[in-house]
Parts: C-alpha cells; sequence; structure tokens
C-alpha cells in the first residue's frame, strides 16, 4: 500500500509542476491521524511558490478528485498541520493484506531483476592468547545483525574475521609460557583450562613487560623471533597457544549462532601491509620521521599515525592497509566492505580509508566502518591489561544463572532446562545490544535483561513461544482454517493488523541505514499488539466464524517475529 501511495502521489506531484519529486510516506506517531502521512506538500511548497498547506490541499483535491478511484483501498485522504498529506486505509484492507501475505523468509531475495551486490563485512575480530571479553561478544551482536539485515535483500554477504595472531600481545603470552612451560596444560585437559592458562600468561607477561626493562628487552626479541618465524621453540608455543584459542573461539560462535565464512589473520595481512607501505614510501604518501614509517594525516585533516615502527616492524595500520587489500584481491567482485569495531576507533579508521583511497580509489570508496559503542556495568569499562577483563562466557553464565531460577518452577528436563536457559540468556543479551542504535554505550542490567514482561528479548521470546501454543490448540480443534484465506473478515481491525502490515518496510529501512534497532523496536510494539489482541480475543474457538482470520492473524505474527529475531540473531525456544 505504501508504495501505490508513493506512485500516485508522484504522478499528481509531476501533474502539479513538481519534476520527479523525492518525499517521504511514514507512519503519524496518532494513528488517529491517519495510517500514512506524506510530506510532500512541506518539501515543494518553496518551488511552487505557494504556502504548504495550500499546496498539500490542491494535492489532495487531485487525489480525490480524477485519481480518486485509484487508491481503493484508502478510506479517507485529509490535510493536517502545516501541509501534512494523511491518508486512512479501510481496514478491510489491512485484514486482507495481512492474512493474504507470508512473511519472505529470512532474507529471500527481494531485488528480482536487479544486479545482486556482494557485500564483506567484517566482525568480531577477537585477540589469539587473551580472553574473549564483552566488547567482542557487543561486536558480534552488532556484526551477526548486521550481515543478516545486509543480505535480506537478497545481497551476497561474505561475513569476515580478523583474528590479532601476531604482535606484541602474543609475544608477552609466548614469553610467559616458556618461563613456566612445565605447567603447561596436557593434551587431555578441556580447552577452557588451555585458554585459561594462556590468559594468565598474558596477564603476567604484560606486568612484567612493564615492570622490568630487562623483560621488556626480551619480550620485544621474541616478538621480532614471531614476526620473523626463525625459533622452533617459541614457533611451537606460538602455533600451540593460537590454536587454542581459534578452537575455543569457534565453541562460542557455535554457543553465539555465529558463523564466518573466511578468516584473515593478522599475521597475513602484516608482510602485505609491509610491501604496500614501503611501495608508497616511494611514491610520498608515506614518510620516515625518527625512524618510523608514518602517514602525516593533517594535511587531509586528519592525524599522523605510524605504519612501520623504528624498528621496521609492521604496526596494526599496516597490517589493516594489508587486510583490506587482500579482500578485495579475495573477492574483486565486492561492492561494499564493512568493518565493525568499537567507536574508539572511529578516528583511525578515517585515517585508515584515506590511506586506502590515496592506495586504490576502488578500495577507499568501498570501505565502510561503523563503531559501536561500549557495553558498560556500574564499575565502568573493562580492561584486558589488567587482568580485570569481564569475558563473554562469565557474562552469559551470570545471567543464565538468573534464568535457571525464573524458570525453577517450569516441568523441564536438566538438559531441556539446560538449552531453555541458555537461549534465554543469549537472547537478553543480544536484544539489550541491539535495542539501541550502534554507536552508543549501552548500560546492561541483568535483572531487566531478562524479565518477561518488560523492555526485553525474552519477552519477545516468550511472546512468540505463546503465540505458538496456541496455534498448537488448532490440531486438536473441529476449527476448519486454510492458512492466508480467512473466508471471514473483522469490520474493525487493531493495531496488530496495522504493525504488521509494515514488516516489509520496517525491514527495508533497518538495512539502508544499517540500524538492527528499528528491527528491535518495531518488534517490541509488535509484541505488544500482539499481547493485547490476545488478551480480549478467543483465537481457537470452534463456534466463532472469525477463529479461522484470528489464526492465520496468529500465524502471520509467528512468521513476522521469527523473521524479526532471526534479523536479530536471536532464538526462540520451543518452550519456556
Amino acid at each position: 500500500m505504501k508504495q501505490e501511495i508513493q506512485k500516485i502521489v508522484e504522478k499528481v506531484g509531476e501533474k502539479l509542476g513538481i519534476s520527479s519529486p523525492v518525499f517521504k510516506i511514514d507512519y503519524p506517531d496518532n494513528s488517529e491521524h491517519g495510517d500514512f502521512s506524506c510530506n510532500v506538500a512541506m518539501v515543494y511548497a518553496k518551488q511552487m511558490k505557494l504556502a504548504p498547506k495550500v499546496l498539500a490541499e490542491q494535492i489532495v483535491a487531485s487525489l480525490n478528485g480524477e485519481l480518486g478511484g485509484v487508491l481503493k483501498f484508502v478510506e479517507s485522504i485529509g490535510v493536517a498541520g502545516p501541509g501534512f498529506i494523511n491518508f486512512k486505509v479501510k481496514d478491510v484492507a489491512f485484514a486482507k493484506e495481512v492474512v493474504g501475505d507470508s512473511v519472505a523468509p529470512q532474507g529471500l531475495a527481494l531485488r528480482q531483476g536487479k544486479k545482486i551486490r556482494h557485500i564483506l563485512i567484517e566482525h568480531t575480530d577477537p585477540n589469539a592468547f587473551k580472553a574473549f571479553h564483552i566488547g567482542h561478544l557487543m561486536a558480534n551482536a552488532i556484526g551477526e545483525s548486521l550481515s543478516r539485515l545486509v543480505g535480506a535483500d537478497g545481497s551476497k554477504v561474505t561475513k569476515i574475521c580478523y583474528p590479532s595472531d601476531i604482535g606484541l600481545h602474543i609475544a608477552k603470552s609466548v614469553w610467559a609460557m616458556k618461563k613456566h612451560e612445565s605447567e603447561i596444560p596436557t593434551q587431555e585437559k578441556s580447552i577452557i583450562e588451555k585458554t585459561s592458562f594462556l590468559g594468565k600468561m598474558y596477564v603476567e607477561g604484560t606486568k612484567l613487560y612493564d615492570e622490568d626493562e630487562k623483560i621488556k628487552s626480551e619480550i620485544d626479541g621474541l616478538n621480532k623471533e614471531l614476526y620473523e618465524k626463525t625459533n622452533p621453540e617459541v614457533n611451537h608455543l606460538y602455533e600451540m597457544g593460537k590454536k587454542w584459542s581459534m578452537d575455543h573461539y569457534e565453541l562460542l560462535y557455535k554457543r553465539l549462532g555465529t558463523s564466518f565464512d573466511d578468516y584473515i589473520y593478522e599475521s597475513e595481512s602484516a608482510p602485505l601491509g609491509k610491501e604496500i607501505v614501503l611501495e608508497y614510501l616511494k611514491k610520498g604518501i608515506f614518510e620516515v620521521s625518527e625512524g618510523a614509517t608514518v602517514f602525516k594525516g593533517e594535511k587531509f585533516g586528519l592525524h599522523t599515525r605510524v605504519f612501520l615502527n623504528s624498528a621496521g616492524l609492521t604496526t596494526y595500520e599496516a597490517k589493516d592497509l594489508g587486510l583490506n587489500t587482500k579482500k578485495f584481491k579475495k573477492y574483486p567482485d565486492a561492492d561494499e566492505s564493512i568493518i565493525v569495531t568499537a567507536t574508539e576507533q572511529n578516528d583511525y579508521f578515517k585515517v585508515i580509508k584515506k590511506v586506502l583511497t590515496l592506495i586504490d580509489e576502488n578500495i577507499g570508496s568501498k570501505t565502510k566502518h561503523i563503531g559501536h559503542g561500549m557495553l558498560r556495568f556500574a564499575s565502568g569499562k573493562m580492561s584486558s591489561r589488567t587482568g580485570n577483563v569481564i569475558t563473554a562466557e562469565s557474562l552469559i553464565e551470570e545471567i543464565k544463572s538468573l534464568v535457571i531460577e525464573k524458570i525453577a518452577d517450569r516441568e523441564f528436563s536438566p538438559e531441556e532446562k539446560d538449552e531453555v536457559a541458555d537461549i534465554i540468556a543469549i537472547g537478553a543479551i543480544k536484544y539489550t545490544i541491539l535495542r539501541q542504535a550502534i554507536g552508543g554505550d549501552v548500560i546492561f542490567d541483568s535483572a531487566s535483561s531478562i524479565s518477561f514482561e518488560g523492555d526485553s528479548g525474552p519477552y519477545l521470546q516468550y511472546a512468540v513461544v505463546r503465540a505458538n501454543a496456541v496455534l498448537g490448540k488448532v490440531v486438536s480443534s473441529q476449527l476448519k482454517v486454510v492458512s492466508g484465506n480467512a473466508q471471514v473478515l473483522p469490520e474493525k481491525v487493531t493495531m496488530l493488523e496495522k504493525l504488521l502490515s509494515r514488516y516489509t518496510d520496517i525491514k527495508e529501512r533497518a538495512r539502508a541505514e544499517y540500524a538492527p534497532q528499528t528491527i528491535a523496536q518495531y518488534l517490541m510494539s509488535l509484541a505488544g499488539a500482539f499481547n493485547g489482541y490476545y488478551a480480549v480475543n478467543q483465537i481457537v474457538d470452534d463456534n466463532d466464524p472469525l477463529s479461522p482470520y484470528r489464526v492465520a492473524l496468529t500465524k502471520k505474527f509467528v512468521e513476522t517475529m521469527t523473521d524479526g529475531l532471526w534479523l536479530l540473531g536471536i532464538k526462540i525456544p520451543k518452550r519456556m
């Protein structure tokens, strides 16, 4: 309906002398004002040398006049406020649209007849030998949701992870591993025990590096050996620790419902990055300053960054040049490359993007950085240098234990209770992260995150579980229901039908704006509308002619919620 209104208003605008009008069709905040609102008169009043309200009245006159029969689903059109045009849709039109359509499942192509775009999305990027902390968890939730949203229009999405597997933090860990070689966990130990050992080694290596100049010198030398791969003993410890880290991350990804199509490691990008820096040093893009190779960003309104340090080793900056060049060598058909990291790196990526543009306009113009805020608690920002890091697993387990307490009175087997609690806990965390705009910090409250009644992931999951339970009654009922083809329709529809009709538009907006919060906020409104509908309507009733319609409406609700939660990376348990 929205598209049809858009087309007809464009025709009327052109008839009145507006060339190729561009305007918005939106939903009024107050549904009493109508179902759709158009700002075309506000946009073009000055161009037409008319007051917005006068232009709006002229447009409405045309819509109600010779074109009045075109928008058959519209009940009335009027002017509101300074010049908005409002459309009231017939209730029967909403009823027919909602029960007559089905939701495109999990990213079914919407770009029929158009070129399929290829989008690269890099996210999570954990550090080998270090804990997978809540910052990585936040990046993972956002990156996974963006990947699903971007693919919702049929685009091809390649999800890339860029683990840090080389650099000073690795050298600190490996140095401590050598010192505690007799304590290294044996092969039969669990992956948790192995990576816990690595975490302790990183903390010790970092502490001694900062406190002891002799040890600092040793670790710096070991770092050089790691880059050059010249010491077999060091290489063995390094490969062992790297494998443990990656194996642990894979277990976490499976638990979180995430997967990656490709891994490009820092150790792979470093040599290419150094090669690029040295090549473009000769061409004047970089210069040598105090023995280091730097990019002077001030001439572009940016800041100076070091790409090779005074020892000739690649910094994060050079590695990022190698990484992003490598991406486009592996995927030359990519239309866009999105990088998801913390907002702390916003200024850093402005420099990286500028350098990429100077080196290769194709790569620079197609690279986009999306910065996310931090996940914060009352104690403030976490730190991985001091050992006070809050790991992703510790947060999940804390929330999971609260969920287990909450569902203690339910009749679950121990295995089912554990599975349900895990799904609810992860859903609670993901929703808390995704319900607000990506760039802002998230203040996490454990108790409210698992509420079955409030603004939470479990509330959304419970709404679907409840609706599915209602639909389960249809099997044992005598009710004859043909999905999507209810014979009797209501005279009046509710907000539930109106919200369901908006889903395709909401999904497209969220995709275009890289805004998972648009989906999260919509689902919260939709769940509330269903719960209100459920409270006053008997959905399955053999003796009510409207029951088939209500069942079809409930099915549409379940389809929409399931698809929307999938876009957020949130699973739905069978029971709660």
